[in-house]
């Protein structure tokens, strides 16, 4: 299916009514990558809250900070339902801190493309696999380059359709939202980090 049929095909749905309706078209072939940042957390009180059939998953790179951890647990918590982590291919790890230490990233451009793409791109790519839909939190105004992006887009470099629930909010929507329905968040916010 093309993306504008599904582009007309949501037309004069809310958010929740988008993303049911795309879960029971897609079935097992829908998934959500959490970060855990504000946009992730509305995106996966949306998805728990209402029970609506979408995968979750994070990428547990092995460098997360204790807050992700903390907010990682607690949404575990509150919500009851999984979230999948996929890590790492060990070997891949292994090899590369082996050789070039845990903290190769700041010596190069090469070694810090290294290091995304074991910690990562190659995770990322496995949770895509057999998937057709993939929600993510994407926003409109969190940079200039993503005003031109619409919510429903194909993704021809992982060959499926990404869709941004919340792409017209703003951040002020965000937090009023995480504020309004008592959703847990990441406190690094707080200190700045804006993602």
């Amino acid at each position: 299916m093309g993306v504008e049929q599904l582009k007309a095909e949501l037309t004069g749905l809310n958010t929740i009514e988008k993303l049911l309706y795309l879960a029971n078209k897609y079935a097992d072939r829908i998934i959500f990558s959490t970060s855990f940042g504000w946009e992730d957390q509305a995106i996966t009180h949306l998805i728990f809250a209402n029970d609506i059939p979408i995968k979750v998953f994070t990428l547990e790179t092995g460098r997360l900070f204790p807050e992700t951890y903390y907010v990682w647990n607690r949404t575990l918590e509150v919500y009851n339902k999984p979230i999948h982590a996929y890590y790492p291919k060990n070997e891949l790890l292994q090899e590369m801190v082996n050789t070039k230490g845990p903290n190769s990233f700041y010596e190069s451009v090469e070694n810090r493309k290294e290091c995304c793409y074991i910690r990562k791109i190659e995770p990322l790519k496995r949770a895509l696999t057999g998937n057709e839909i993939w929600v993510t939190g994407i926003r409109a105004e969190q940079s200039a380059n993503r005003e031109d992006m619409h919510d429903l887009e194909w993704d021809e470099g992982n060959q499926l359709i990404k869709f941004h629930p919340i792409f017209d909010w703003t951040l002020e929507d965000v937090k009023t939202f995480i504020k309004e329905n008592n959703i847990v968040y990441n406190t690094l916010h707080d200190k700045g980090f804006p993602s």
